[in-house]
This record gives structure tokens, C-alpha cells and sequence, in this order.
């Protein structure tokens, strides 16, 4: 429970740190500093696409894309192999080690990219609800696909959304790469899931989502069976965290009512987004699911992520630099502040008003 003694720590008002269950490390958080003036970098803000369809977009319907294929006139999600994959399926599994200090080895994989709609100014924000939850579906077929290939072991869907966020092109669209070993975000969580059950005899994400639903502090919305909230070791400033209220591993486990449940909350969360600062809101999402080698992983909650990098206004943004790179992550704005700026706002996005 928080702290309540006066003479105590005050977790609004004196620098400490916080543990992140999820993958053991550590985040220092001063809360004090959050009237600094800033004199750095301002970025410009971004604005909707205007048009639904580009000629010069190499993901419209119907367009070449930067490898030379042409598109096909998709009328939903389209999904193709990356033409610039970070993995490849038939890479060379060879490993070196020179003593021990020049370790590598071969890594297999395959990268696709889904496109969300054949509109190339949506986002979820903006899409409908049967549209996400096409997407999802889009997922749930792909990930399973990607998962049975015997040399995969992980399959990772993620979103980069605008350009502070190294989106190469602005038409609504994620990835998905599969990979032959489990990376390294996703094994720290493992590892923290199994060894809190070898503790504690119950499933993490359960025990904290049953916590925060209890204090109320962190929550931004929810329905009957997601809950979006600002976790307790939260890095970015308005970073969420999706959790399932049953205990699931991964998309394929997931019935048509959950399906349908993490449209709404995905529309609602990311329109809170954009009402914000009234714009298109940058951030990194991802789904974390259990590695897919067959094994059960019993101990394992399926989530996402979303990390945006905006801190005080829409040209304003957070840098992990200095003593976050070299030390600890750090900062100013507390989770519970900034699940009090995301909850109150409204769930019709900002251009319809």
C-alpha cells in the first residue's frame, strides 16, 4: 500500500527508485524536478496525413514499393515479407568464440510488415472498432503461422508510430519479426515471471494487476477483460502497459470476446494518445507473448508495451541520454501523475470534436 506516514518516503515528492518487476532493473524517479525550464531541442509537431491516398507511399494499394513489387489493391490489412529484413530464413547457423571475447553466432528469421487499412491517414486511433479488430485477427493468423516454423522461437509484433519514433513512412502500419532465439527483453521477463511463481506460488502480472486495480493511482481505462494503466517502474513519461485480466500466453489463446475487448481498449487508449496534446502520438508499441516452442511457459502473462517519448508538450521530448545511458533510466514526471493527465481525457479523438 502507499505510504502514508508524513515522516516517510513521499513517492510524489522525493527522489527515489523503483523496481520493474518485469525484467529486475531499476528506474530513479524525481519527481521535484518536473518544473525545470527546458531550453533544448523542440520538435515540430506532427500533423495527420491529409489524403488517403499517396501516390509516392510504397505501402498504398496498388503502388510500387522501395524494393520494386507492386502492391496489390488491398481492401483491409495487406501483409508481405520485409523487402529489407533484419532476419533472413536461410542464414548461416554457424557460431565463432575467440577465447571468449569475440562470441557470435548465425541468427534465422523472417520480418513482415502488416499493413493496418489501404487508408493511408488512419491510425488506430482513428480506424473503427471492426477494423482493429481485423488487425488483431491479422495478427493472431500471422503469429501462429510464424510460430510453427520449427527454427522459430519468438515471434515479436510492433508498431513504430511517427516519425520521432523512426517510422520510415507514415501510412498506418506494423511488423512482425520472428526470430530463431528468444531476444533479450522477453527472456528478462520470463526469467522475472518464473521466478516470481518459484516465490510466491501465483502468476506476477496477476498479483500486480489485482493490486492496481485495488488503488486506483495508475489505472487509464479498462473494460471487462483488458486494463490499460502506467505501470509503477514506468520509464517514459506517459508509458502504458496492456494487461489480459485472464491469465493467457499468447494471440492464439485469445477467444473472440478478448479479441474484440482489445479493440476497444486499443482504440481507446491510443485515442487518449492523440488527445493529449492533440496530435498524432508518437510511440513505440508491442505485444510480449510467450516464445513459441511448444512449450507451455505456464508461468507467462501475455501484455504490451507502449512507450511514447513526448514529456511536456507535443514538441517537447524525453531523451535517454547522459546518466539514463551510463547509469539508471531517470524521471521527473511520476507514473501516477501521468496516469492523471491520460484517464480523464475524452475517448472521441480530438479531429471529430
Amino acid at each position: 500500500m502507499p505510504l502514508r506516514d508524513p515522516d516517510s518516503l513521499q513517492l510524489q515528492q522525493h527522489p527515489h527508485r523503483r523496481l520493474n518487476l518485469l525484467t529486475g532493473e531499476w528506474v530513479l524517479v524525481s519527481p521535484h524536478r518536473t518544473g525545470r525550464p527546458w531550453q533544448g531541442q523542440t520538435e515540430r509537431p506532427q500533423q495527420p496525413a491529409p489524403v488517403s491516398y499517396d501516390p509516392a507511399c510504397y505501402l498504398c494499394p496498388g503502388n510500387p514499393r522501395a524494393g520494386g513489387v507492386l502492391n496489390p489493391h488491398y481492401a483491409s490489412t495487406f501483409v508481405f515479407e520485409n523487402d529489407f529484413a533484419a532476419l533472413q530464413p536461410h542464414s548461416p547457423t554457424a557460431a565463432m568464440d575467440c577465447g571468449g571475447l569475440l562470441i557470435a553466432a548465425g541468427e534465422r528469421g523472417s520480418c513482415k510488415v502488416v499493413c493496418f487499412s489501404p487508408d493511408h491517414g488512419l491510425t488506430l486511433a482513428r480506424m473503427t472498432h471492426a477494423a482493429i479488430r481485423h488487425v488483431i485477427d491479422t495478427w493472431t493468423v500471422q503469429s501462429a503461422a510464424l510460430g510453427a516454423k520449427d527454427y522459430i522461437r519468438s515471434v515479436q509484433i510492433f508498431e513504430n508510430r511517427g516519425e520521432m519514433m523512426g517510422a520510415s513512412n507514415p501510412h498506418p502500419h506494423c511488423q512482425i519479426w520472428a526470430s530463431e532465439n528468444v531476444p533479450n527483453e522477453l527472456a528478462k521477463e520470463l526469467h522475472s515471471s518464473e521466478e516470481y511463481r518459484r516465490r510466491r506460488g501465483v502468476c506476477l502480472l496477476c498479483s500486480y494487476l489485482a493490486l492496481e486495480h485495488e488503488l486506483d493511482e495508475r489505472v487509464v481505462c479498462a473494460n471487462d477483460l483488458y486494463t490499460a494503466l502506467v505501470p509503477f517502474w514506468a520509464v517514459w513519461p506517459f508509458e502504458t502497459l496492456l494487461v489480459p485480466h485472464r491469465h493467457t500466453g499468447a494471440f492464439e489463446d485469445m477467444t473472440d470476446a478478448e479479441r474484440d475487448a482489445l479493440a476497444d481498449i486499443l482504440k481507446r487508449l491510443t485515442t487518449r494518445y492523440d488527445n493529449l496534446f492533440e496530435i498524432p502520438f508518437p510511440y513505440t508499441m508491442g505485444f510480449h507473448q510467450r516464445p513459441a516452442d511448444g512449450s507451455p511457459y505456464p508461468d507467462f502473462h501475455f501484455h504490451a508495451h507502449f512507450y511514447p517519448p513526448l514529456l511536456r508538450s507535443a514538441t517537447i521530448r524525453k531523451f535517454m541520454v547522459g546518466f539514463e545511458m551510463l547509469a539508471t533510466p531517470q524521471r521527473d514526471i511520476t507514473a501516477e501523475a501521468a496516469a492523471g493527465r491520460l484517464r480523464p481525457l475524452s475517448e472521441v479523438h480530438y479531429t471529430l470534436r
